[in-house]
């Protein structure tokens, strides 16, 4: 067994649930410290388990049945990630990344940041930088792994949601008839 650290965000909860601390404690989530954010409720784990997905699977079990109609929504909140978060996650310093960003050092072609909340504040998939980092013997396959399976994680706890897995599958079928007849 290894010890998992991982964040879950709920929602349907508050910190004026009744309750709450009690129910997540009895539920099984004795291994994890309760956190607000504002009205945003996350458990923070450290949890023993054979892997990764086990640990978070078990985690957000224990969570949805406790009685509270809390549903876990997210995952570490880690895909999309600045310079600094990269730095973080890499044991890097953020100098370190923003050069290998510009190609002024190693291999070149960073992945390209996907979303940009300014000019200056590009934000990057956590994942697709854990695996060029790896490819790249900058982090260890662990680490990239682990990046895959939260990012996994967090795209199928978005898509569990009936009405928006319907609206995203009907909007894959129409952008792969798209492509094929731009073909």
């Amino acid at each position: 067994m290894k010890r998992y650290m991982f964040s879950l965000v709920l929602s349907n909860v508050s910190i004026d649930t009744p309750g709450l601390e009690d129910r997540l404690f009895e539920a099984g989530c004795d291994d994890a410290l309760l956190c607000f954010y504002g009205k945003t409720v996350y458990l923070e784990f450290d949890r023993n388990s054979s892997s990764l997905e086990d640990a978070i699977l078990s985690a957000i079990k224990n969570i949805e049945s406790a009685g509270l109609g809390a549903k876990v929504v997210s995952v570490d909140a880690g895909d999309y990630v600045g310079l600094s978060d990269i730095a973080a996650l890499s044991d890097s310093s953020r100098q370190a990344i923003a050069l290998l960003k510009d190609g002024k050092r190693g291999p070149g072609q960073f992945p390209n940041p996907v979303l940009r909340l300014t000019s200056q504040q590009p934000l990057w998939r956590w994942g697709e930088v854990a695996q060029w980092l790896y490819a790249h013997n900058r982090i260890d396959s662990e680490v990239a792994h682990n990046a895959q399976i939260i990012e996994n994680f967090n795209l199928a706890l978005e898509l569990r949601e009936p009405k928006k897995c319907d609206q995203v599958l009907t909007l894959v079928h129409t952008l792969n008839e798209f492509v094929n007849e731009a073909v």
